[in-house]
């Protein structure tokens, strides 16, 4: 058993140094948020120990903050990136009060509460596949009219929510089959496989998301979704294969891409206004 009842400072560049050593690149943050987050002295030390055996730091203090909000995870649920944060605000920039909101794959429901906090009235559904990341998610969404479905995909939603869907927000697995034994050791070992495995071109969950959407979406109602950089030309080719509208929106300084597509109806070759 190490010993953290010292001076925090000498506590601080100690911890720091082992997290460096185990090959943490943002050690620093990891320390304050470990010292910060420790009840006792000997749950930091036990804590400090399970990070450097490679156990994510947002597993130990059993929350991530995401937008500004403290979002609960639990071990096993995929933990909201950085990146993701560009999903969700570009999704609740398109939110009007009264909006019928879905966030698909919601895994923690991040997404969902960021929405929810940001908007007057909406009426949220999130859903997921994995019964823990449905019970995180319940947590985290606890707005008046939200609604946590466990389920694949559209099939749990109600069937009243056909054609009313204003903004359907999917942060879907998109890492290429060959490409999960690339991610970082802490993500293959302990998130679910479900959250990251996107199929061979990393689009399967994609096609079946973007395949039903128009069905779901109201007149000029969107979807959002997450890819990489590198895959987004293809993404934006397959929302247009089923109907709608893509545009592409980047934030260099997150490193994320959103495709946004539009539902568009068309009567005689215009639009249905």
């Amino acid at each position: 058993m190490h010993n953290y009842e010292l001076n925090e400072n000498v506590v601080y560049s100690e911890i720091v140094s082992k997290l460096r050593h185990a090959g943490s690149v943002f050690a620093e943050d990891e320390a304050r948020l470990l010292i910060s987050s420790a009840p006792t002295s000997q749950q930091l030390a036990a804590w400090v120990e399970r990070r450097i055996a490679g156990v994510p730091v947002e597993y130990l203090i059993g929350w991530v903050e995401f937008c500004g909000l403290r979002i609960q995870v639990d071990p096993g649920v995929f933990v909201p990136r950085y990146r993701t944060e560009f999903l969700a605000r570009q999704a609740a920039a398109l939110v009007q009060p009264g909006a019928v909101v879905v966030d698909m794959c919601c895994g923690s429901g991040a997404i969902g509460a960021v929405v929810a906090s940001a908007s007057e009235r909406i009426e949220l559904h999130a859903v997921d596949i994995d019964p823990v990341a449905v019970r995180c998610a319940r947590r985290n969404i606890q707005s008046v009219s939200s609604f946590v479905y466990e389920g694949d995909l559209y099939a749990p939603l109600p069937d009243e929510l056909r054609g009313r869907v204003h903004v359907l927000i999917a942060n879907a697995p998109y890492v290429p089959t060959e490409a999960v034994k690339l991610l970082p050791q802490e993500a293959r070992e302990h998130e679910s496989l479900v959250a990251l495995d996107g199929g061979s071109d990393g689009l399967d969950v994609l096609r079946k998301i973007a395949a039903a959407a128009p069905s779901w979406l109201a007149r000029n109602g969107c979807l959002l979704i997450e890819t990489s950089e590198r895959q987004a030309p293809l993404a934006a080719e397959l929302l247009a294969q089923y109907g709608l509208r893509s545009t592409m929106v980047r934030s260099e300084e997150e490193d994320a891409t959103v495709i946004i597509g539009t539902r568009a109806d068309r009567m005689n070759g215009r639009d249905d206004l």
